[in-house]
Parts: structure tokens; C-alpha cells; sequence
């Protein structure tokens, strides 16, 4: 597939960087956002228009791509009035580059399969900056040749573009990640506020900590934040913790419990609960730095 038009849904500050890079590579989009500013910012550039329903959209897309917030908001787009499925043309592929629910996942592929169109979940890693540059990392699944279609747009937007499977696989591969992530993110917060509490110097016990196995790049943001002040992980606690809900969720639908992520979240929700949501994930050490033994 060469320069198909694309539908793009959800302009925020990952999706509007993958709009962008798009762009410069010559692609003709149809867009939508609930943000209109971010929407003339793209209209702004060139070869670009605005759909007023994601139906109008999916109508004049070869491919559809969502770059949306929950899975509720990806069913709404679907299966609302005027919704993609509505609109979607026999042999379209739709993309939810989205961490969504893989259940859920799976009844939107049922459905759009039943109309003659393909999916493909591909969450994504990396930065805002990267998808600017078409440096993701795409995490692909689907069936193979409905990811073969779509696979050289794919690769305009990821520096790696693996392919994981049957469709959901993707999403199952981000909660995964994003579950060891934002543990990793928790404990070694929590292990700088405990160690403040007991007097040790927090930067001292990182200089130990990373000659050793236990070095990530996680604790390197956790240590830019709790020790010199930078909140450089362009991640929110409030999505930290929709994640963590969707990873047990799924542990859940796969019969199994997962009790280290009910730790974290937990630990997510308090900080949610305690106005911290808006903040970088390390930032989760300000609720740790203030925690009180319960009486």
C-alpha cells in the first residue's frame, strides 16, 4: 500500500508529533480532534482536511488510525453514532496505536472483519519526540496480511516495528510492559523516600544502586526527579494508573491474579487520589516522601 490517505483520530502531543511526521512524508490526511487548535495546526501544513464524524472519516480513509486514551473512548469513536463502523470501506485497516483493553480489542476486530475491514493494535514506545521524527517503536499484531498491508506506513512512523501475532498480542506485550515499568518507577521511588526518612543521602544511594544490576533506565528518571529536581518522564501518574487497571483487568479475564500490580496500583491511585495525577510518574515520590504509617 503506497501513500494511501489516512484518518487520523486523537491530535495530542504523541499523536499530533505522528500527524506531523506523517506530513513531511507526503501523506494526504483526514483528521479529528476535539482540540480545534491542534486540528488548524495541521490544516495548517497542508495536504490535510478535518472530518466532522469519525463515519466522514472512515469513508474517505484507506487506513484509520486512533491515537485515543482508554479503551472507552476507543469503542466510543467505533461504535457511536457516526462511528467508524459505520463508515469504514471493505478493505480499510484501522490502527489503535492506543493502550486498550484486549478483549476489547478483539470485538472491534470481530466486528470490523464482519464489514470486510482489517485492525491492527499497535501500541507504541518511546517519546513524543521520536514519533516526530518516525522513531517509535510499534508493537504490531493482527493478522499477517492485514499487517503486511499496512506495514511500509508503519515503518514511516517506528525506527522498530515488531510484529507480535494475533491481533490483541500487541496490547497484551504494552500492559505488560507498562505493569513492569511503572512498578519499577513506584519501587524505586519509594526506596528514595524511605531512604530520606532514615537519614541516607538519596543521590549517594543511587550512585550505589545503579553500579548494579538494578541500574534501568526507569531509575534513572526516578533519580532525576528525587534527586536533582527534573521531571523528564513525559508520563502522567494518571495514566500510569488507567494502565495498571487494564493490566489487572486482563489478568482477571485471563483467570489468573496479579498481585504486585495491585500494589502498584494502588500506590498509583493514591497518588491520583492526593491531586498528584497530572504529574510525571517519578513524581509519585512527593505521596511516598509524605506517607504515614496508618495507626
Amino acid at each position: 500500500m503506497t501513500r494511501p490517505v489516512i484518518g487520523f483520530i486523537g491530535l495530542g502531543l504523541m499523536g499530533g508529533n505522528m500527524v506531523e511526521n506523517l506530513q513531511k512524508k507526503g501523506f494526504d490526511l483526514v483528521v479529528m480532534d476535539l482540540d480545534k487548535e491542534a486540528v488548524r495546526t495541521v490544516l495548517g501544513r497542508g495536504n490535510a482536511r478535518e472530518a466532522t464524524t469519525p463515519m466522514e472519516l472512515a469513508e474517505a480513509s484507506d487506513i484509520v488510525m486512533l491515537c485515543l486514551t482508554t479503551s472507552e473512548v476507543v469503542e466510543k469513536v467505533v461504535y457511536g453514532d457516526n462511528g467508524i463502523l459505520a463508515g469504514i470501506k471493505p478493505g480499510a485497516v484501522l490502527i489503535d496505536f492506543g493502550t486498550s483493553i484486549p478483549a476489547s480489542t478483539r470485538r472491534i476486530g470481530a466486528d470490523l472483519a464482519a464489514k470486510g475491514a482489517g485492525m491492527i493494535d499497535a501500541p507504541l514506545g518511546r517519546t513524543p519526540a521520536h514519533a516526530k521524527d518516525g522513531l517509535l517503536n510499534i508493537m504490531a499484531a493482527g493478522d499477517r496480511e492485514t499487517f503486511d498491508k499496512v506495514k511500509p506506513v508503519l515503518e514511516q512512523q517506528g525506527e522498530n516495528v515488531f510484529y507480535l501475532g494475533a491481533l490483541g498480542a500487541g496490547h497484551v506485550t504494552k500492559l505488560i510492559n507498562n505493569f513492569m515499568g511503572m512498578t519499577t518507577v513506584c519501587a524505586m521511588s519509594q526506596a528514595f523516600a524511605v531512604a530520606d526518612r532514615a537519614g541516607v543521602d538519596r543521590r549517594q544511594l543511587f550512585d550505589i544502586m545503579s553500579t548494579g544490576p538494578s541500574n534501568s533506565p526507569f531509575m534513572g528518571f526516578c533519580k532525576n526527579y528525587a534527586v536533582d529536581g527534573v521531571s523528564d518522564l513525559g508520563f502522567s501518574i494518571s495514566n500510569a494508573n488507567k494502565d495498571l487497571g487494564y493490566f489487572l483487568k486482563m489478568a482477571e479475564d485471563l483467570g489468573t491474579r496479579a498481585e504486585i500490580a495491585e500494589g502498584t496500583s494502588h500506590n498509583l491511585q493514591a497518588a491520583v487520589d492526593a491531586g498528584l495525577g497530572d504529574g510525571n510518574v517519578p513524581e509519585i515520590f512527593d505521596y511516598f516522601l509524605t506517607l504515614e504509617r496508618e495507626a
